[in-house]
């Protein structure tokens, strides 16, 4: 039986490697994940309050559909957060989602046509691409460069072109850790707003940066045509529970995105109810868990990379912000980073992510960790990884 062209273009390198660790696993062999950027699978759990707001949910009966643009409370609480970050920005032009991966595909389904190009960052978090391909679109891949955390933006201008509709963003990035300054933000508004191009603007891990302050995209967006995506998986440890959002900026050109995305909204009914109240109470209550977070992260960021840095034949940038490393693989004796990735799988039980998974431009000759362990678990991995190149 035949399947669609589009599913066939589809490719998460990040749960696909998965498949052959769970191979070895089968087999008794011991395995490191390291491939997923899923802070609750290292230890790190929700707020005290924000899991008792989830079971109060469920027992006092907030079980049924919830609306489909999402808790209306939870909204106003959304709202006044990236208004805080700059956005202009109330309740109704927030949308709740199951997650920021629903908000992406929402987006892109709203916006992309068979042959309509989208610009992304290289190297990307693979669900741009592949609901890009889903949709018909071509995703086209800008340079970034990795040490200074700045786009190219000659190289933006260079792949602009009549079938252009969007230019998405990721700060703080996914896979490098790259967080775009104040003056990067508004020079890529420039650029779109030249060109009548839609700003899809990924910050769902805004307050997970470690060197310098975060700078929200709001903050330079005038009236320009700025869709927003954020969610509570990072940053507030819910990443099981399934719920991201999208804002709208306050600009006339969204207006049909405005009145046409709701209806996806609709057709796939609501988000989960008991997770928008335990979600409002992340947003209300105490925020003292996320300075220790993200402290926790930065010493197991420093660790990782100086010992990255260490050894002969791997060199990383500085990831200002998420959690991840990107290593560049400098005498790969192996054909490619995936089989790399696989020796490393088979040789010592590492699990990361093959560098090309993120895209073949820019990804490739690299791979992709996670630095979310404790500092004894990195050390073994990172010793393991050592003796595999060495």
């Amino acid at each position: 039986m035949k399947i669609s062209q589009r599913v066939a273009g589809v490719e998460y390198a990040i749960r696909d490697i998965a498949l052959e660790a769970r191979k070895l696993q089968k087999q008794g062999k011991e395995i490191t994940y390291l491939n997923i950027g899923d802070p609750l699978q290292y230890g790190f759990q929700p707020p005290e309050n924000v899991k008792e707001a989830l079971t109060r949910a469920v027992k006092e009966g907030q079980n049924y559909y919830a609306v489909s643009e999402g808790l209306s409370e939870l909204r106003e609480e959304i709202a006044k957060k990236e208004k805080r970050k700059g956005l202009a920005v109330t309740d109704d032009d927030v949308l709740v989602t199951n997650g920021v991966s629903e908000a992406l595909e929402m987006i892109t389904a709203s916006i992309v046509e068979p042959g309509d190009e989208v610009l992304i960052p290289g190297p990307y978090y693979p669900p741009y691409a592949s609901y890009v391909r889903l949709f018909g679109g071509i995703p086209i891949e800008f340079s970034v460069d990795l040490h200074n955390s700045t786009p190219d933006l000659d190289d933006i201008r260079k792949k602009i072109s009549s079938r252009t509709v969007a230019i998405c963003l990721i700060s703080p990035n996914n896979p490098t850790g790259a967080v775009f300054s104040e003056k990067s933000l508004k020079d890529l508004v420039d650029i779109a707003n030249e060109h009548d191009l839609y700003i899809i603007c990924d910050e769902i891990y805004d307050q997970i940066v470690f060197d310098e302050k975060f700078v929200g995209i709001g903050k330079v967006s005038g009236d320009s045509p700025i869709v927003l995506l954020n969610g509570f998986s990072k940053v507030h440890l819910m990443s099981g529970w399934r719920i991201g959002y999208i804002s709208f900026n306050q600009s006339k050109k969204l207006e049909a995105l405005r009145e046409n995305v709701p209806k996806l909204a609709r057709v796939r009914i609501a988000t989960n109810l008991p997770v928008q109240y335990a979600a409002l109470e992340s947003l209300k209550g105490p925020q003292n868990y996320i300075p220790k977070f993200v402290s926790d992260l930065k010493k197991r960021r420093d660790y990782t990379i100086k010992r990255l840095n260490g050894m002969n034949g791997l060199s990383c940038s500085n990831p200002k912000g998420a959690f991840y490393a990107f290593p560049k693989i400098e005498n790969n004796r192996y054909g490619s980073d995936k089989e790399f990735v696989l020796g490393l799988l088979k040789s010592k039980g590492i699990l990361t992510v093959h560098g090309s998974g993120f895209g073949t431009q820019y990804g490739s000759g690299h791979f992709r960790m996670v630095f979310l362990p404790d500092i004894p678990v990195l050390e073994s991995a990172l010793d393991k990884i050592e003796e595999f190149i060495g």
